[in-house]
C-alpha cells in the first residue's frame, strides 16, 4: 500500500493536468462550438467527444515530449501560428455569420434534414479540421499546457497527460449534456440563427484578440 506522502507527487501532477487543461479548454471557441452543435442535433456525439479527448491527449503529450521547447525557441513560428490562428477564427466567424443571415431554413439541422446526409465519418472529418487545422491550438496544447508538463519528473509526465485527458473529457461530457437539454429550445428554427450570430460574433471577437497578441 501507498503511504500518502509516497502517493503525494503522483496525485499533485494529475491535479496540474486537470486545472491547467480545464482552465484553457473551459472557454467558448470553434471545437466547442462545434460539439455544442452536434450535441444539440443529437448526431454522433459520444465519437465527438472521443475524438476531441484524444486529440487534446496526443497534443499535450507533444507538448510535453518536446514540442513545447520546439516552438518556444522559435518566435517567428510561434508568431505566425497565431497568425494563423487569427485568420482561422475571423473564417470561422464569418462563416457563421453566413449561415445565421443567408441560410434558407436554420432549422434543417433540428427537423433531421441534414442528419441523414452527414455519416459519422463526414462530422468527425469537420471535427477535425476545425481542431487541427486551427494554428493557435498548438499554442494553448502544446506549448502552454506541454510546456507546464515537461516540467514533471519522469513518470510523471504521463500522470500529467492523464490528468489533462480526464478533465478534457469531463468538459466535453459536460457539452454533450447541456447540448441535449437545449434540444427542445433548438426546435424554434430562429435558434439556430441565433446560435450562429452567437458563433460568429465570438470567433470575431477571438479573431480579434489573436491578432492583437500577436
Amino acid at each position: 500500500m501507498f503511504s500518502l506522502a509516497a502517493a503525494s507527487p503522483w496525485s499533485a501532477a494529475w491535479l496540474a493536468g486537470f486545472g491547467v487543461c480545464l482552465s484553457l479548454i473551459a472557454s467558448i471557441g470553434a471545437q466547442n462550438l462545434y460539439v455544442l452543435r452536434q450535441a444539440v442535433r443529437g448526431e454522433h456525439v459520444h465519437a465527438c467527444v472521443a475524438l476531441c479527448v484524444a486529440c487534446d491527449a496526443l497534443l499535450v503529450a507533444l507538448g510535453v515530449a518536446g514540442m513545447a521547447q520546439l516552438l518556444g525557441s522559435s518566435p517567428v513560428l510561434a508568431q505566425w501560428l497565431q497568425w494563423g490562428g487569427a485568420l482561422f477564427l475571423l473564417a470561422y466567424g464569418l462563416f457563421a455569420w453566413q449561415r445565421a443571415l443567408f441560410a434558407p431554413d436554420a432549422n434543417q439541422a433540428a427537423t433531421g434534414g441534414e442528419r441523414v446526409a452527414r455519416g459519422v465519418l463526414g462530422v468527425l472529418a469537420g471535427l477535425a479540421v476545425i481542431t487541427l487545422l486551427n494554428p493557435h491550438v498548438y499554442l494553448d496544447t502544446v506549448l502552454l499546457i506541454g510546456s507546464i508538463g515537461a516540467r514533471q519528473p519522469g513518470a510523471l509526465k504521463a500522470v500529467f497527460v492523464l490528468g489533462a485527458a480526464c478533465a478534457s473529457l469531463s468538459w466535453f461530457v459536460a457539452l454533450a449534456v447541456t447540448g441535449r437539454r437545449l434540444q427542445h429550445w433548438f426546435a424554434q428554427p430562429r435558434a439556430w440563427r441565433v446560435l450562429d450570430a452567437f458563433t460568429g460574433s465570438t470567433m470575431l471577437v477571438l479573431a480579434w484578440w489573436v491578432a492583437r497578441s500577436a
